[in-house]
């Protein structure tokens, strides 16, 4: 066995998920040195991603690894095995934040420029860009996603279930979603015969030509899109809606992506914030454009800039922004205390997240007196806002979903190699001039595609290659296989992307034995339909998605089942054999940190890490024929289903149990399954001796780790904290430190 091919890549990320590591990484270091495994880990941070593209910047000492660019080429290896815990999105606000931050810690990185003029300038926005969060995960899934509620959490949250808002008929609450003049309406797809390459070309209403893109090198097989949004339609549709929420009463509730499809709906959002505050915004044109205020970066962008004014000035701004509110519907708030609305920063209402929190508050949001309110849930495009439709329509019809009996939706997404992603590249373009918006076959001059589009349009093209949709399938076919389950390929025929994708699917199911499966292909509205009803029998079904549905029903089920994402097996099966393990969702994370250095305690749950690492041992298991590292996850398996039936998951408050012994606990508990096992009789001596003193320990070990709450932590940074600090922060119980440190010496 070679060195690579017993070594798992774990990597470092951001925020709370990042503070856990300290704490995890060497337990896990620990017990995988007894088989022989050892554990690297690879720096995608948001920090460390800013210092890395920006090296050239900084001295010798101050230079990093680009651990994104490794990555990319590892997961191309067989030897491939990663987990992958969450990272931030990455919006501009938090961009600038972690330059700021960088900047004080004494790295010369460049400014963040929201209004590049100079090539430099233009130049370094463009390697800012790269940076952005929703770059991370395209580079390194090389495969599609197999997600599912393992046994032991769905279990634990039927027999614990979270609380479900009640559902009356009478509800008002609703889906807004445009119709006409969306990505959607203007959708164009056809797949490739043979390879080419093809230009992306703008030409103006007077002719002339502007090559946006040349070059793009397509292969045979693969589907291609082009599509764009009206702007003109999309604000005459957030008109309406404002006028009808305000005439229903209800709130005003935008719900788009807008932090990972990074090119499109930061726009979409921004023409949110300046119709919704559009006296205000129409008013102080002049002053905002000199001031370089930017809607895209939400209300909150403003409410920044303006501090640096004049305060007559700036009081009568801030009461005019008030006075918008007159003539408004009640909004959303994130935070009603506060007075944040889900229009004062583009990534504090993701669509995927707070959707299934919105149905699961009986289709409720916040609003300004921290009460409860029906709400109108604003999502502009129309591809798959049908879906929540159809889940609100069920929950009116047949109340709210029971936790305690609901069987389980896993997913298969189509993912590999930048499938579907939307807005995440760089074939998005916002129109500064009317014209025309054409791909071109740079060899035949043939044109694949042609729209006519105005000023503030937003064009995009997409690809999905033919490899990775073929893997899809087998993907599919294999997981109805192995469960017996129903599967259901989530396309519609009357779209054009996945009415190629259906041709794709029907012809690569028939290179596949599926005899006496039950494989279905529906609409996502009639998809979402069958699978409330088979679950509601407690039964369970398999969804087959593209990308972006990938992403929304990895949340919206898992939430609704057992409360939270961040509790699903993600594993990402690579292309070429190796292993990609996801550990959950990072949503909640900016709250729990900022819990963590206000008070010490940290509640945030590594059961994501837990599970993701089970998996990763397997499948190390499997690759390399190590026993003892099917041991490990066998046991490491139990140890989790243990902790979550002794309740050792975090408490949300101080000098209880937080996110530290939580994983003193999977420590105890995973050496007790070791030790207890009889597959191999080394590890059962070995960590026998370690069971034992983390047992006899116990009570001192919990001491000390609750003993250290209760006071503000420094850690030294947000984005970029300091390694020594924040270890320190995590590992305070020097009973627990002094045991795990013996055992891996």
């Amino acid at each position: 066995m070679s060195n690579a091919e017993s070594k798992i890549f774990y990597t470092l990320t951001d925020e709370a998920p990042a503070l856990a590591t300290r704490s995890l990484l060497p337990i896990y270091q620990s017990f995988a040195s007894a088989c022989g495994v050892e554990i690297d880990t690879k720096d995608i941070s948001l920090g460390g991603r800013i210092l890395a593209t920006f090296n050239e910047y900084l001295t010798d000492e101050q230079r990093v690894p680009d651990a994104l660019a490794e990555l990319a080429q590892l997961v191309l290896e067989p030897s491939a095995n990663i987990i992958k815990t969450p990272n931030i999105s990455a919006s501009i606000p938090q961009i600038r934040a972690a330059v700021a931050e960088l900047q004080a810690k004494g790295f010369a990185v460049p400014d963040f420029n929201d209004d590049p003029k100079t090539d430099e300038e233009k130049k370094i926005r463009a390697m800012y860009d790269g940076v952005k969060g929703s770059n991370v995960n395209p580079v390194i899934r090389e495969g599609n996603s197999d997600r599912r509620a393992p046994a032991a959490v769905k279990n634990y949250a039927r027999q614990n279930p979270h609380s479900m808002g009640e559902w009356l008929p009478t509800s008002k609450s609703h889906v807004a979603t445009m119709n006409g003049g969306d990505f959607r309406s203007s959708e164009r797809s056809i797949t490739l015969k043979d390879a080419c390459t093809v230009k992306i070309e703008f030409t103006d209403k007077y002719g002339n030509k502007t090559v946006k893109q040349d070059g793009v090198e397509l292969l045979a097989g693969e589907v291609i899109d082009a599509m764009f949004m009206s702007k003109k339609a999309l604000r005459k549709f957030y008109e309406e809606q404002i006028e009808d929420a305000k005439n229903q009463g209800v709130l005003f509730s935008l719900h788009v992506k807008a932090t990972m499809m990074k090119v499109s709906h930061p726009i979409v959002f921004g023409h949110a914030v300046t119709v919704f505050y559009k006296d205000v915004y129409e008013k102080y044109a002049t002053l905002f454009d000199e001031l370089n205020v930017q809607p895209n970066n939400g209300l909150g962008n403003l409410y920044n800039i303006i501090q640096q004014i004049s305060g007559e000035l700036r009081e009568k701004i801030e009461a005019d922004i008030l006075d918008c509110y007159k003539d408004r519907p009640a909004i959303a708030m994130v935070d009603s205390d506060k007075g944040i609305s889900n229009l004062h920063v583009p990534s504090d209402v993701i669509v995927d997240a707070s959707m299934p929190a919105m149905i699961r508050n009986s289709g409720k949001m916040w609003n300004m007196d921290g009460e409860l309110q029906d709400a109108k849930a604003v999502i502009p495009e129309s591809t798959y806002a049908f879906i929540y439709q159809e889940v609100i329509d069920y929950c009116k019809e047949h109340g709210a979903l029971d936790p305690t009996k609901i069987g389980s939706v896993s997913n298969v997404g189509l993912m590999a190699q930048k499938a579907e992603e939307y807005g995440s590249h760089d074939k998005t373009y916002e129109m500064e001039y009317g014209g025309y918006m054409r791909v071109i076959d740079e060899d035949t001059g043939t044109i694949l595609f042609e729209h006519a589009v105005e000023e503030g349009d937003i064009w995009r093209m997409c690809q999905v290659k033919d490899a990775p949709i073929q893997d899809w399938v087998k993907l599919a076919v294999s997981r109805a296989r192995k469960t017996g389950l129903p599967a259901v390929f989530w396309l519609d025929k009357n779209r054009p992307h996945e009415a190629q994708l259906i041709i794709k699917v029907d012809e690569y199911l028939k290179q596949h034995d599926t005899e006496g499966l039950n494989i279905l292909i529906m609409s996502p509205a009639d998809a979402t339909r069958y699978s409330l009803e088979v679950i509601n029998q407690g039964k369970d079904v398999i969804s087959v998605t593209g990308n972006v549905l990938r992403d929304y029903l990895t949340d919206l089920f898992p939430i609704l089942e057992v409360g939270t994402s961040a509790k699903m097996l993600s594993i990402v099966p690579l292309m070429n054999g190796g292993g990609l393990f996801e550990t959950g969702a990072g949503g909640s994370a900016p709250k729990h940190v900022q819990q963590f250095l206000k008070e010490g305690h940290l509640r945030w749950d590594s059961l994501g890490e837990f599970l993701a690492t089970a998996a990763s041992f397997e499948h190390l298991a499997d690759a390399t024929s190590n026993e003892k590292a099917r041991v490990l996850a066998d046991t490491l398996d139990l140890a989790t289903s243990k902790l979550l039936t002794e309740g050792k998951s975090p408490s949300r408050k101080v000098n209880e149990l937080d996110n530290r012994g939580s994983h003193f606990y999977l420590a105890l508990y995973w050496a007790q399954a070791i030790a207890a096992q009889d597959q191999d009789a080394d590890l059962k001596a070995k960590f026998a001796s370690l069971a034992a003193q983390l047992s006899d320990n116990e009570k001192t070990i919990v001491d000390e780790l609750n003993n250290a709450q209760g006071h503000p932590v420094d850690i030294d940074g947000y984005y970029y904290p300091s390694e020594d600090k924040a270890f320190a922060a995590m590992r305070p119980s020097a009973t627990l430190n002094s045991i795990i440190d013996g055992f891996t010496a």
